[in-house]
């Protein structure tokens, strides 16, 4: 009786499992199956298999996008801000930790209460800012990506400081070594886990961002969401090359997904358990 309960439970599980998959799936499925129709297909129907599958959107939204260039940028963009963040936020967090001091303690609670300030309430007067002193460019936009994600980054690095003894500084500070060499050599490499974790959260953010990068960017600099956009206009809007070209963006994502997928989970189960 025991066990014929626990295989209905058990099939229960698999088949709300696959419900669960084919609603995640539906989305890739209309962006796949839509990207291959023209647009008059697209309105007829959209659930439908195209009439004659043809790569012509996906060259012409290739060429639209000017996508190698779009790419390098949003790559270039996504890499210096996530370096910079794991950097200077660990850095932060280090001090922070090891420094029990009240000021410390102020700043630790300036930077957690910075992550309920939403985006929108400071954009004006952030690129009043930065464009009076010409820094609305790809620099000035890492720079602001830091200011952003250093908030949650330094608090999940102070988290997983806590589990790090401090007999590691005294006796690295014994054997020799100076704060810098401390932190790079012995404390950085132990925070390897939850610098995964930090660089997929802060990745997935960046990457998929349109709305600060819109305001900094120009035409020159422009990362591949910004690109997306001119597919819609203000009386049309063509969807055929929109998803052709999202079918394109989410390549390098997947590609990236499957060469790092062993780090990504190991980074996302150790972080979450210190």
């Amino acid at each position: 009786m025991g066990r014929s309960k626990e295989r209905r439970n058990l099939l229960g599980l698999e088949v709300f499992g696959i419900i669960l998959g084919l609603v995640w799936l539906a989305p890739f499925y209309l962006m796949i199956v839509n990207a291959f129709k023209t647009k008059r297909e697209i309105f007829s129907g959209v659930l439908g298999l195209p009439e004659m599958f043809t790569i012509e959107n996906f060259i012409q939204a290739f060429e639209e996008l000017t996508f190698l260039k779009s790419l390098f940028n949003s790559i270039l963009i996504s890499t210096l801000s996530i370096a910079v963040i794991i950097l200077f936020s660990s850095m932060a967090a280090y001090a922070l930790n090891r420094n029990k001091s009240k000021l410390s303690g102020v700043f630790f609670f300036v930077f957690v209460a910075a992550m309920l300030i939403p985006f929108q309430s400071v954009m004006i007067p952030l690129i009043s800012m930065f464009g009076s002193v010409n820094m609305l460019n790809a620099p000035g936009l890492i720079f602001m990506y830091l200011g952003f994600g250093c908030s949650l980054s330094i608090f999940l690095y102070h988290g997983a400081l806590t589990g790090i003894p401090k007999a590691l500084d005294e006796a690295a500070i014994i054997d020799g070594a100076n704060r810098f060499q401390l932190f790079w050599y012995v404390i950085f490499p132990l925070l390897k886990p939850i610098s995964v974790t930090v660089a997929i959260l802060n990745v997935i953010w960046i990457w998929n961002d349109y709305l600060l990068p819109s305001l900094v960017l120009g035409e020159s600099n422009a990362t591949i969401p910004l690109k997306m956009f001119y597919f819609f206009g203000q009386y049309t809007k063509q969807w055929h090359l929109a998803l052709a070209g999202l079918s394109i963006a989410v390549i390098p994502v997947i590609i990236f997904y499957f060469f790092a997928q062993k780090q990504i989970i190991n980074g996302v189960s150790e972080g979450a358990v210190k």
